[in-house]
């Protein structure tokens, strides 16, 4: 009997390469795991089918709707890319049991994914992943059907998730004080699904909106659809060359942010979370605590200390942050690889909402993003973060787990206050720098996170910190 799988969630679906891992045949397997997971709860289950720009994305769409539907399952499938969160608002306006999106978003061209959401129109919690994964092998081992006779066409449908999506940001983000400061904005969309969300939005108010790389790309331009520093050098130097207020960018499948400053300087989103999560509290006044996982900035908890609110930590994987949006719990919730939601909208990832909040921020106060940190640490205090990837070899694999097992008092010339294990080992030190080790699932290579009240403890850390990993 095999028990080997290839369907395998990690923290936000089901990721592989494109032809060796991502194929036909293990669409039709996880979409018809997906459809046993449902009709267990649902004699009659609805689910929508999105996609990325990515290659054959569409394809894979169609082969996971034509396989929900021959076991039954009620399909709506997309007409054309859509954003990850579009989709997730989605499943909660027209309640649907779940939704399956085709999308590796911020991974490299060569991959693809499919991303299971739940009816709450978050990412699938552990509980339901592991289901799926449970019944794909059991599908493998013929214990259930795996068909491929054509979907009944009573079955299946059209669905277009962006009107009531973008309605629901119309209410969600205050357009006039956009509207009044005629913002001029650089976009870039990283030839992903965003294109036509944000810059529409923007232009509805009379923003002068210029962008870059506005088409489908499956390429990526071929360095990847990540809004990271290097991937948004062009951005950079239209919002330089063109004197913009800011610049603003969405990933792949438009659920992570990123953001340049009006003199091209990128902005680590860390940095982000923490004047958003200042402003939503502080200036628009939304109720609720601040939530973000345990590898996010602790910019955040001196926001939620400075405003009196609770601060919510969880494990990394905006699923965890979602169930504290869902539960209303939260004003603002963020992770620091670029993903946030707020109070009353969706349990998922929405890097469109994050950049007209942005712009939202840098409209009502006049002040560039800089200017808005420089702001926030005179309140609360300076705090600089870093995250680095550290490749093993196969000693330091060997022994590494074992030692992150241990409670060490001290680090060089710091001593630890906090040992804390939700996500890997996170050492927090007296002097409020702190640092977190989590190795990689699929690499050789120990992720580190650290984050100090100065460049030189920073630096004085991180080389602290490698020793100990490597050491």
């Amino acid at each position: 009997m095999s028990t080997d799988n290839p369907i395998k969630f990690g923290t936000s679906g089901w990721r592989g390469i494109i032809a060796e891992d991502f194929t036909f045949a293990n669409v039709r397997l996880a979409s018809s795991a997906i459809a046993h997971h449902l009709l267990a709860g649902s004699s009659s289950p609805q689910v929508v089918v999105g996609y990325d720009t990515r290659f054959l994305s569409d394809r894979f769409a169609e082969t996971a709707a034509a396989t929900l539907s021959s076991h039954g399952v009620t399909t709506y499938l997309c007409r054309r890319p859509e954003a990850t969160p579009a989709i997730a608002h989605d499943i909660i306006h027209s309640q649907r049991q779940g939704g399956v999106n085709i999308t590796a978003s911020h991974n490299p061209a060569e991959y693809n994914g499919l991303k299971f959401s739940g009816p709450d129109g978050g990412p699938a919690l552990p509980g339901a992943t592991h289901d799926i994964e449970k019944l794909a092998v059991e599908i493998q081992n013929k214990a259930w059907p795996l068909r491929h006779v054509e979907d009944p066409e009573s079955l299946r449908h059209a669905a277009d998730p962006r009107p009531a999506y973008l309605e629901a940001l119309r209410q969600k983000v205050d357009l006039r004080v956009i509207e009044s400061a005629r913002l001029k904005v650089g976009y870039h969309p990283l030839y992903g699904a965003g294109r036509g969300y944000l810059d529409h939005i923007l232009r509805e108010q009379g923003a002068a909106v210029l962008t870059v790389d506005d088409f489908r790309d499956p390429l990526f331009g071929g360095s990847g659809p990540d809004p990271s520093e290097a991937n948004l050098a062009r951005l950079s130097r239209l919002v330089q060359d063109e004197e913009c207020a800011l610049g603003l960018a969405t990933d792949g499948d438009a659920d992570r942010f990123g953001a340049v400053d009006k003199d091209g300087a990128w902005i680590h989103p860390n940095y982000i979370l923490a004047i958003l999560a200042d402003y939503l509290i502080g200036q628009r006044k939304i109720p609720g605590g601040l939530g973000r996982s345990v590898a996010t900035t602790h910019l955040i908890d001196a926001v939620a200390r400075y405003h009196n609110v609770p601060l919510y930590e969880t494990p990394v994987g905006f699923k965890y942050v979602g169930e504290l949006i869902t539960e209303d719990k939260i004003a603002m919730g963020g992770e620091e690889s670029a993903g946030m939601s707020i109070r009353g909208h969706l349990p998922e990832k929405d890097g469109i909402l994050a950049c007209l909040l942005l712009a939202e921020a840098v409209a009502r106060t006049g002040s560039s993003l800089r200017q808005q940190i420089d702001a926030l640490f005179d309140k609360v205090g300076p705090l600089y973060s870093i995250r680095i990837n550290v490749k093993l070899t196969p000693e330091v694999r060997l022994t590494l787990p074992e030692k992150l097992k241990r409670d060490p008092d001290s680090l060089g010339k710091r001593k630890v206050a906090r040992v804390d294990r939700t996500d890997g080992l996170k050492l927090t030190f007296e002097d409020g720098s702190w640092l977190l080790v989590r190795l990689s699932g699929t690499e050789p290579v120990a992720r580190i996170y650290c984050e100090a009240p100065s460049h030189v403890e920073l630096d004085d850390l991180v080389h602290a910190s490698q020793e100990f990993v490597v050491g």
